[in-house]
């Protein structure tokens, strides 16, 4: 061989080694690549969680029941797998509740919780993301007529629920902080399922038209009273779905309707008026918020990314999930929810033949509990009670609508502070000033918002109403947009007002409120009385 030959033959013996370590090289490239993509796949489903140091199951609990030790302990408490939908028996435990029933225990002042068995695994699931392994949340088709379409609302973050859940938030509204409190002090087994054995309503509410569109309700569920019957099945397989709404009867006794069946303004009739002490037969329900987020949206002419990033920001970051599930569009507020009080047949208002008079009541502890007087509240609920059963005497059917919305949405607090705002201002508690005076503080006038209130109205099915018993041009204003007609406006009579509320009505008539009445040409000189007594 030639040495040309020879250093032709080392040259290709190095090619082919070097083409042999690119091979190999790239073949490790691509093994790290997956490995890269795997870890950081996963650090991405776990990125919502936290690890906290494990809580010691065998600390000494004493005088207190151990927890039962359960089948799943022996599981990964991480592990993502969910094996079935709906069958609790397969579903491994991907939540941070500990499976083992939680023993309903008196908890001694001298015990220290911390010596308590644990009620949670020490993994903190903050939140979850669309398409993580395991989450299938059960599909939801907001305003199907069939409610096995549209699917039950699910919340629960039991372990047979927390990743088939179709809604951000929890149930219960406010209330949901004292069930947690409850908890937290084993007062309440936190696996518990309510058992809806007899709890159905006592009487039936539609279906109705504006159940099955998606944009005349959006902020209840049309489905919420009807849970134990139409997802049966659902309940059977172990999904944890609540009722958001109830429906029930029962006596209301008032003074104020006992003085008017004195007085005889009202008849005893053993039907509304039951007893010549004024005792009311009503139907009545309460229903939870439960809020489709683009319907929300939508009605309060805002975009869904803006509305939820609100929630999460001035919820001091609550619910998580807003932001990282734009999957799920339904979301359980933590807000007081509403009442409803029936007076007569309850089929009635949903039938344009029959006279309706409505009374829509926003929430005012201190007038329509205590009797403050520096409001015309209690007076133009009573008055409102008064006509609905007037209305159904007559044949007709009476509602009113309560809201929890105390101060104007504002809260009680702010509320208070507004009236010692009013009551210390120089020159006194004028109506000129009123408006003002919350502005100052609150940074807004009202906060209810009706742009909602009429979806309760659109669930009952009313088509109109005959006589309304309110003021409120925003409430007017709601309803007649949201389709339904409001026949005659009635104001509260100028002999109901109490002592210290003329300054609320005059600043109201003035700013545009109805009424049969003018306001003062100059506000300054309607004042309240001072803490002393008397006006200024």
């Amino acid at each position: 061989m030639s040495s040309n030959d020879a250093i032709l033959a080392q040259v290709v013996a190095l090619m082919t080694d070097l083409k042999a370590s690119q091979s190999a090289l790239s073949a490790k490239v691509d093994e790290y690549q997956r490995d890269t993509s795997a870890t950081l796949n996963a650090l991405q489903q776990r990125v919502g969680e936290v690890v906290l140091p494990a809580f010691d199951p065998a600390a000494s609990t004493p005088n207190l029941k151990p927890y039962k030790v359960h089948a799943y302990d022996n599981q990964r408490i991480d592990d993502d797998y969910v094996e079935g939908a709906t069958d609790p028996a397969k579903v491994a435990p991907a939540s941070p509740l500990l499976l083992p029933k939680a023993a309903s225990v008196s908890v001694s002042p001298s015990v220290s919780t911390s010596k308590l068995a644990p009620i949670y695994t020490s993994r903190i699931v903050l939140t979850t993301y669309p398409g993580q392994a395991g989450v299938t949340p059960i599909p939801l088709k907001w305003g199907d007529k069939d409610p096995r379409v549209r699917g039950p609302i699910i919340a629960s973050r039991l372990p047979s629920s927390i990743k088939l859940r179709n809604a951000t938030g929890a149930h219960g509204g406010s209330y949901s902080i004292y069930r947690a409190l409850a908890i937290a002090i084993r007062e309440l087994d936190a696996n518990h399922v309510p058992d809806l054995h007899n709890t159905e309503p006592v009487v039936k509410i539609g279906p109705h038209p504006a159940w099955s569109d998606p944009e005349k309700i959006v902020s209840i569920d049309p489905w919420g009273h009807e849970v134990k019957d139409v997802y049966a099945k659902e309940l059977k397989d172990g999904l944890d779905i609540r009722p958001t709404i109830a429906i029930t009867k029962a006596h209301m006794k008032l003074m104020e309707v006992e003085d008017l069946v004195k007085r005889g303004k009202l008849n005893v009739d053993g039907k509304i008026v039951v007893n010549k002490q004024g005792d009311l037969m009503v139907t009545k329900g309460a229903v939870e918020p439960v809020w489709y987020l683009p319907g929300i949206a939508k009605r309060f002419e805002v975009d869904e990314t803006t509305l939820r990033r609100a929630l999460f920001e001035d919820t001091g970051g609550m619910y998580p999930e807003l932001i990282t599930r734009p999957d799920l569009k339904v979301f359980l507020p933590p807000i007081g929810g509403l009442s409803i009080y029936i007076m007569g047949n309850p089929d009635y208002l949903s039938d344009p033949t029959k006279k309706l008079t409505l009374r829509i009541h926003d929430e005012c502890n201190g007038s329509d509990v205590f009797g403050s007087d520096i409001c015309t509240c209690r007076p133009y609920l009573i008055f409102g009670i008064e006509e609905a059963v007037k209305t159904a005497q007559e044949g007709g059917v009476g509602l009113i609508v309560y809201f929890r919305k105390e101060g104007r949405a504002l809260g009680e607090v702010t509320k208070y502070l507004v009236y010692n705002a009013r009551k210390r201002a120089e020159g006194g508690d004028t109506a000129a000033a009123y408006f003002l005076r919350t502005e100052n503080i609150a940074g807004v006038k009202d906060m209810r918002f009706q742009a909602t209130m009429p979806d309760v109205l659109h669930w009952l099915g009313i088509q109109k109403i005959d006589k309304m018993i309110s003021m409120s041009n925003m409430k007017y204003d709601a309803i007649v947009g949201s389709g339904i007609p409001i026949l005659e406006r009635v104001p509260i009579p100028a002999d109901m007002l109490p002592p210290d509320s003329q300054v609320e009505i005059d600043a109201k008539v003035a700013s545009g409120y109805f009424s049969h009445s003018q306001a003062p040409i100059d506000l300054a000189t309607t004042k309240g009385r001072t803490w002393t007594g008397s006006p200024d």
